[in-house]
């Protein structure tokens, strides 16, 4: 069993054992904003859109739009929606704008925003209102020949010269006093659901991004160069600034073959890092963002690492995921229903490996049985990549799946019979537990192992003995298969006829039969909430 799967412990014998609730990539409202698209300098309309994603059944999506009349949507568990928006949308002006995408939920749902025109696709993981930050470390602008080399191209006059910008965007908050902070810093009062774009100019040398309430913060050029007289749309969504030292592991078939750097901002600077793919480690106390032709990837460290990701593809693309994760867990990582069997790329000089999954069209969800690991999903189209962080609906990794809320253990506070403990456990809304399969047995174990001050008693689990037929049963129905019986147990029909297990981690935490009316304390339980995955 790894470490991994200790995933909360004890604080008292009445403690509950739980995980994190759902993650930072889920949420109930999301402010979405469009930046300019003039890829290939051609005036034809592109295709701006968000992708809906609903963890729960009922799920009544509402979207409002600028000054067009709302759209309201119901979603299923794991269905997803494309919703189009009017190209009014887009925010082609430095001025503040209230030209964003309202979107709020009753149930959890995931927001991935896609910017389409001709062969140009980039993408971005949207983070819910209440996930946002009140800082950000602007990147180092990419060297592009053609769009930030030679200098002297860049120009405020003509749209596709213009420097590298900020796209900055307000919550509900109004109010929010936002400070570009460079050598001239420069400051702005946004209202609620309004946004600023700012130009990255070189004389200014702009760091960070602060606000007296949370924003989002994205970072690009309407049209980067990609080959002779072909530019592309170059956009990412911020992460929130970070100062500890963190560890960013790349697949190196990030690069594929082309020239590559990372642009990492700390708070004493920035630097921009050729990517070597025989040194896959990136250390920084900040954040780091790679780039390739057509692709600025937010990177994920190794602390934001988690269990359960969803994915959607994308219409007319080559759509993949990469996936890094520990080398002692790659047994563990399942496309749906089944347990990936690809071959693993060593990232040399770390204990991480990477592999890349072809996707089918329509829904996938990647998760981990025991373990962690980083996700993202990624795109081709006509030779350029495109991508961003896949949206995390868990870290707490579950040998059964996809976990919405995760289980839950308490031992109770009073040493009572058998039957008085099934009924505690009930006033608790809960059950008391039934594990029957052995790897559950092994999680449960663990978590009891952490339980600080945990004494070593006996506690009741829900298996007795069948009154008519004498058979041990698990209360929730499962047939009894693995068990962990002490050495001699249990005994015949004529002695006791309940369930009891030890805390003692030298006995192994092994099983023995009991008179159901002797007293001990129960432990209850409470089952996972899964997400349909197939």
């Amino acid at each position: 069993m790894g470490p991994v799967l200790l995933l909360m412990m004890l604080a008292a014998e009445n403690s509950e054992v739980t995980a994190t609730p759902p993650e930072h990539s889920t949420g109930l409202k999301f402010v979405v904003a469009f930046p300019e698209n003039i890829a290939y300098y051609h005036p034809v309309v592109a295709q701006n859109m968000v992708q809906l994603t609903a963890l729960y059944d009922d799920t009544s999506v509402n979207i409002k739009s600028y000054t067009f009349a709302d759209i309201e949507m119901t979603l299923s568990q794991g269905e997803s929606k494309n919703y189009t928006l009017d190209e009014r949308m887009e925010s082609n002006s430095q001025s503040i704008s209230d030209r964003v995408l309202q979107i709020t939920s009753n149930n959890l749902i995931t927001v991935h925003a896609i910017n389409q025109k001709q062969n140009s696709v980039q993408t971005a993981l949207v983070l819910p209102t209440d996930k946002l930050a009140k800082e950000y470390l602007i990147p180092p602008v990419p060297e592009i020949q053609g769009t930030t080399l030679p200098v002297n191209i860049v120009t405020a006059g003509v749209t596709e010269r213009g420097p590298f910008r900020l796209v900055i965007v307000n919550g509900e908050n109004a109010g929010n006093i936002v400070t570009v902070k460079g050598t001239n810093d420069e400051k702005f009062t946004l209202e609620s659901n309004h946004i600023v774009q700012i130009w990255l100019g070189k004389t200014e040398q702009f760091r960070s991004v602060t606000a007296s309430y949370p924003v989002a913060v994205l970072f690009g050029h309407t049209c980067a160069m990609r080959s002779s007289c072909i530019c592309g749309q170059l956009y990412a969504a911020l992460p929130p600034a970070k100062e500890e030292k963190l560890k960013f592991y790349i697949p190196p078939a990030l690069a594929n073959g082309t020239e590559a750097f990372v642009l990492v901002s700390e708070k004493t600077g920035t630097k921009i890092q050729d990517f070597n793919p025989a040194s896959p480690l990136v250390e920084t106390a900040g954040t780091a963002i790679f780039y390739h032709q057509g692709l600025l990837l937010p990177l994920i460290p190794d602390t934001d690492f988690a269990a359960c990701y969803v994915v959607h593809s994308i219409l007319d693309t080559q759509n993949f995921v990469f996936i890094v994760v520990n080398k002692t867990f790659t047994d563990g990582v399942h496309v749906g229903n089944l347990r990936l069997e690809n071959s693993w790329q060593d990232l040399k000089g770390t204990d991480y490996v990477s592999t890349t999954v072809v996707l089918v069209l329509g829904k996938s969800v990647i998760w981990h049985a025991s373990s962690k690991m980083a996700v993202y999903f990624m795109g081709r189209k006509n030779g350029s990549w495109f991508g961003n962080p896949a949206a995390i609906i868990s870290t707490s990794p579950d040998f059964r799946g996809c976990v919405l809320s995760p289980e839950v253990l308490k031992i109770g506070e009073v040493a009572n019979s058998w039957q008085e403990s099934l009924k505690y456990c009930k006033d608790q809304k809960m059950e008391l537990v039934s594990f029957p399969e052995a790897q559950h047995q092994r999680e449960v174990y663990g978590k009891l192992l952490q339980a600080q001050g945990a004494s070593r008693q006996e506690v009741w689990i829900g298996m007795r003995r069948s009154s008519r037929s004498g058979e041990w049963y698990w209360l929730n129905g499962v047939p009894v298969n693995d068990t962990n019986w002490e050495e001699g147990e249990p005994g015949t029909v004529h002695d006791g006829q309940c369930a009891i297990m030890s805390l003692d981690e030298n006995k192994n935490f092994g099983w023995s039969d009991k008179g159901c009316c002797e007293a001990a304390k129960p432990v209850c339980h409470i089952e996972p909430i899964l997400l349909n995955i197939s």
